[in-house]
C-alpha cells in the first residue's frame, strides 16, 4: 500500500507504527485532541494496513523475526566455550571459530603483565553474554515455565442447586 493520500492520516499511522497511542498519534498528526476520533481514525481500515505495512518494512529492515530471535538465544544458551580453543589448549583466533560460538562470545580482552626478567604474558580474558537467561528465555517461549500468581483476600461464593431459577 503506497503512502496515504491525506498527509494528516499517513502521519497518524506513522507515529501508530512507531508505538504512540491512538490519542497521541491523533495530537502528532496535527489533529486537536480527541479521544473519539481518534479512535475511529484508528478503526479505519487503511490505516490499519498502512501501519501494518511500515511495522513490516521495519522488521525486514532490522531483519527482526521470531526466528532470528529465538536463533540467536538458541547460540548463546547451547553455547559451549570450549570451541574458541584449539586441542592443545590454545585460543583460536575469532575467525576461526564458527558463527555459534562467535555470537555467545560478548567480548575478548588481552592483558598483558610483566611476571618478571622482562619477561611478560599474554592472559585472553572471554566474556559470554548471560547462558541462563537466554534459556529461560527460551524456555518461556517455549511454554516450559508455568507462571503462577497468588490473590490474598476474601471472596464468598454462593452455590445454588442445579434446578434453581435465577
Amino acid at each position: 500500500m503506497p503512502v496515504l493520500k491525506n498527509a494528516r492520516h499517513e502521519k497518524f499511522a506513522q507515529a501508530l507504527a512507531k508505538g504512540k497511542t491512538a490519542d497521541e498519534a491523533y495530537v502528532a498528526a496535527g489533529f486537536k485532541a480527541n479521544r473519539g476520533n481518534a479512535a475511529r481514525l484508528n478503526a479505519n481500515e487503511s490505516i490499519q494496513e498502512r501501519v501494518a505495512e511500515i511495522q513490516g518494512k521495519g522488521a525486514l529492515k532490522a531483519e527482526a523475526t521470531v526466528e532470528r530471535v529465538l536463533k540467536e538465544l538458541s547460540r548463546i544458551g547451547f553455547s559451549d566455550l570450549r570451541r574458541v580453543f584449539d586441542a592443545n589448549g590454545r585460543l583460536l583466533r575469532p575467525e576461526e571459530w564458527d558463527d555459534d560460538t562467535a555470537a555467545a562470545v560478548a567480548s575478548v580482552e588481552v592483558v598483558t603483565r610483566n611476571i618478571g626478567d622482562g619477561e611478560v604474558e599474554h592472559v585472553h580474558k572471554i566474556k559470554v553474554w548471560d547462558k541462563n537467561s537466554a534459556l529461560e528465555k527460551l524456555a518461556k517461549h517455549l511454554g516450559m515455565f508455568i507462571e503462577r500468581v497468588e490473590h490474598s483476600g476474601s471472596m464468598s461464593l454462593n452455590v445454588l442447586p442445579e434446578d434453581a431459577e435465577l
